[in-house]
This record gives structure tokens, sequence and C-alpha cells, in this order.
């Protein structure tokens, strides 16, 4: 097989298998980066067990075959190639030229390398994937980069160090929760079908990458046995298709902690909140990260004290309710308002709504206005 292609498209493509692909595997096949040619294109394909990556694109091909080439070696070669043009011979063995430099690289064979299966964009409920949804591709990558923050990374934590995807007819929606907060986001877009599935949170990771290489367009979910797959299309530039491995179970009932009746509520523009956080809680304890924070009408008192010193600041809030003390892990409540930094230009945007159910129960926040997103802190005990 014959592949002439430039440097510069080459080097795009394989960017998006560099983290997928291990350096180290017990199963020595899956460092190899796949190869091979189909319908006018050349396919570039990679594993590391959990999560199957495929990329697609028009290439000048002559010939066929599937080939597996050692993949740190050739992405350090492809990256650092002195000419515009990428020539790369296939056979018994790779041959790899561009301007005056030429290599030759082994080849495994694909004989035993894990057959990876992923949905096609073309055909509705094909193959083991037997239920698939539209979106868009950059609505989706809004909702789970929303809520990825609040996922657990303790081993102990087991099915909250996923994020949980539920379809459904009022549409789709992405759930993430540590046990100390909670985010959601919903996209208002029905779903064919009703269920709920959870990714583990590296997975997603690889998901939202995807996704913001691929930039505008349709995307694919697709739902088989244990798998979840997705193909983007990339207007004429070809297609992105990853197959993730979900995890057993979903999550217990979180509705439950979400608070219904808020005594006080507060409304504060997200900037000057968000900085004014960061910079008290410089000094806050180094563990419990704790910020105090003091309501009343007209202006919110931060304070923080520890090793170092105390810090305060006042930020002027709009209040409707009894005022509150409360006090918070200030990285939980800055992870939350991440999401909601940068939203100006209308007169709602840029601004937050935090709703206070009482001093140690769960605080719901949200933007102002309308918005898919919302989060839950569990305040510190004071």
């Amino acid at each position: 097989m014959n592949v002439i292609l430039p440097k510069t498209l080459l080097a795009e493509r394989i960017a998006f298998l560099e983290r997928v692909i291990p350096s180290r595997s017990s199963n020595p096949l899956l460092t190899y980066l796949g190869l091979a040619a189909e319908r006018e294109a050349l396919v570039l394909f990679g594993s590391n067990g959990e999560v199957d990556l495929e990329v697609r694109f028009s290439a000048q091909v002559a010939g066929e075959g599937q080939y597996l080439v050692p993949s740190q070696p050739f992405f350090q070669l492809v990256r650092s190639l002195p000419g515009e043009t990428v020539e790369l011979n296939l056979g018994t063995e790779l041959l790899l030229s561009s301007g005056r430099f030429s290599t030759r690289l082994g080849l495994a064979s694909p004989e035993g390398y894990p057959e990876l299966l992923f949905p096609d964009p073309e055909t509705s409920g094909s193959g083991i994937f037997t239920q698939q949804a539209d979106l868009s591709a950059e609505e989706l990558q809004r909702a789970l980069v929303h809520v990825r923050y609040a996922a657990s990374s303790e081993e102990y934590r087991a099915i909250f160090r996923g994020v949980q995807l539920e379809f459904s007819e009022r549409g789709l929606r992405a759930v993430a929760s540590d046990g100390y907060r909670l985010a959601l986001f919903d996209l208002p877009r029905p779903q064919p079908f009703t269920k709920k599935v959870v990714v583990p949170a590296r997975s997603v990771d690889e998901v939202v990458r995807v996704l913001k290489g691929a930039g505008v367009g349709e995307a694919v979910l697709a739902l088989g046995p244990g798998t979840l797959g997705l193909a983007v299309r990339q207007g004429g530039q070809g297609v992105l298709r990853l197959a993730v491995r979900l995890m057993e179970g979903e999550f217990p009932d979180y509705e439950r902690v979400i608070p219904k009746e808020f005594p006080l509520k507060a409304v504060l523009e997200v900037e000057p909140f968000r900085e004014a956080l960061k910079r008290v809680s410089v000094l806050a304890d180094k563990q419990n990260h704790r910020v105090d924070l003091l309501f009343q009408e007209g202006r919110a008192l931060l304070s923080a004290e520890g090793d170092y010193g105390k810090g305060q600041e006042e930020v002027p809030v709009n209040l409707e309710g009894t005022p509150m003390g409360l006090a918070y892990n200030a990285r939980y409540l800055l992870e939350a308002l991440a999401p909601l930094s940068g939203q100006v230009g209308q007169p709602q945007e840029g601004h937050v709504q935090l709703l206070f159910s009482g001093p140690s129960s769960p605080t719901l926040i949200r933007p102002l206005g309308e918005g898919g997103y919302r989060a839950v802190v569990v305040p510190l005990r004071v």
C-alpha cells in the first residue's frame, strides 16, 4: 500500500490518537498505530483497551491492506519530518519518506489485534449499536465540560468516578457527583429512546478532546452492549469515530439532594465574585479550604483564615430573603462557578444565582436566565 499526503494533515490526524495509544501495555499490540486503506481514504486507528478511536480522511492511496506501525517512533518522526509531503510505502515493513529523510520501520502482524467496532453515522442502529441519537457536537461538548469537574477521582467512590448520560423524550442530561457536589446539564433535544449509562470520567476526557478537535458539526451517539459509540463528521475533512467502555450500574437517586425551597436567594456578577473568592481562598486553611460567606442586604462578605493570616473582601449582591452566613470548601465553589465564567453580553448573562436552602444544607447554583447548567454544593458545617 502506498500513501502520499501533506505532513501537516498527517500530523493533525495522529494528534487525535497520541493520547489514546499507550506507550506500554499488557497487550503489546495496543502500543501500535493501525493504518488501513478504504475507499480513497486513509484510516488511522488505535485503542488502549478502554477507548477505541478511528480517524478517517481523504488521501492519495494506492493498494489496500491493514498494518500496525510502532506508534511512538512514528509519532515523533512525523512531527519532525523536513518535507511538506509524506510518502508511506507499506508492505513487509514501512518505508517513510519526506524531503531528504527516509527510514524503515518494522511492522507487527494485525493478527490478534482486537476488533474495533464503531457506529456508522450514515446508518441508524448499525451493528451492535442498536440505539442512536443525533446531537450537535458543540452542544454535547458543552454539556460534558460543564459537569466533568464534579466526578470523583477516588477509587472507593465506584460509580461516581463516571459521568451519567440520561437519554429520554425530554432530552439528554449529563450528571456528575462525588458526594460533596453535584453538576448537571440538560440539552432540551428529545431522544428516541430512554436509557441511563455511566461513562468513566477519563473516557469523557477523550470524548471531549475529540469533540473539540472536530469543531462544529453533527455528532452521533450510539449505545451497544457495555459500549458508548461516537461518530463526528468533520465536513469534508473526514470522520472521527470513538467507542468507550461503560461502567456497570447507574447513579442512586440524586434528585433528592437538589433543594426545592430557598429562604435566601442571591444574584451576583460571576467574574467579580469568582475573583474575590480566589483571592480570599489563598489564605484559607490548607486542609478544608474553608471560606466563610456572610450575605447581608446589598453585600456579600467573603473571609478566610489560615496559617498565613486572614483576608476578606466584599462584593455587591442582590438579595431576596433572610440574611445568612455559610462556609464552603472554596475549591468546590470555584469549580461550580467556572463553567459560568465569561458569559457576558446580555443583561442577565454574566450573573449567577445562588439559592440557599439553609446554612448547612445544599446550595443550588445556576446561571441567571436560560441555561441548562445547575450545580449543587454542600456547605461545610460551621
